[in-house]
């Protein structure tokens, strides 16, 4: 029977004291692939946000990982966080430091130190992505989609059990946004759980997977 990794029950979110999203009740199972969909500022990426405390929930009950997220320590933050990947729309990689190195950066930052270990690690994301001959590169030199292929290795870098990956091919061409939806759905099959951000319907024909939607501040398709 496949367990819930996250649990929202009546919750409600807030951003600058404005209500973005109420009474949301929804539960994520292990290796399950969900579409997060709805209209630009309708509150997608408020509710991904709270679900590694970016935000926090200001009512109801949110469960992430065994994480309360109502009473969650700020120390346990990074502990929750270690536990989950991202992917985000516009990269966030650290653009003086080359491939190997923005890895290097995450492992060392979660706590890794052999060197043998680390090194082992990011060959393996690189290949999983298709990138293990770009580890040298700087993001600069390389295209979109491949910027986006060495995210989606970041995120994998500590095997999280969810990834949450808000609007991963907004910049991208549809021919590698689909690349990188396949990639993800991959990895779904593969017991991480995977929730994902997107306006691009017809994703959910190629790749399938439940859909819930955001719309007029309530959560809807669960």
């Amino acid at each position: 029977m496949a367990t819930d990794i996250v649990s929202y029950r009546n919750v409600e979110l807030h951003r600058k004291e404005l209500i973005v999203l109420k009474d949301v009740n929804f539960s994520l199972q292990e290796g399950e692939f969900v579409y997060l969909i709805g209209k630009v500022g309708s509150g997608k990426s408020s509710l991904l946000k709270s679900m590694y405390a970016e935000i926090p929930v200001a009512d109801g009950s949110a469960q992430v990982l065994g994480f309360d997220l109502k009473t969650i320590r700020h120390k346990d933050i990074p502990l929750l966080r270690r536990q989950i990947g991202i992917v985000f729309q516009d990269f966030q990689l650290l653009t003086d430091r080359s491939v190997y190195e923005n890895l290097r950066f995450v492992l060392d930052a979660t706590g890794w130190k052999e060197k043998d270990s680390i090194d082992r690690r990011i060959e393996e994301v690189l290949s999983e992505v298709g990138m293990l001959n770009k580890s040298y590169k700087m993001p600069h030199e390389l295209s979109g989609g491949e910027q986006q292929r060495i995210v989606i290795a970041r995120a994998m870098l500590n095997r999280p059990k969810l990834i949450i990956a808000d609007e991963p091919t907004g910049n991208l061409d549809p021919v590698t946004g689909e690349q990188i939806v396949g990639r993800l759905h991959e990895i779904s099959k593969n017991g991480t759980a995977v929730i994902m951000a997107t306006h691009n319907l017809s994703f959910v024909e190629q790749f399938p997977g439940r859909v819930v939607r955001c719309e007029r501040k309530h959560l809807i398709g669960d």
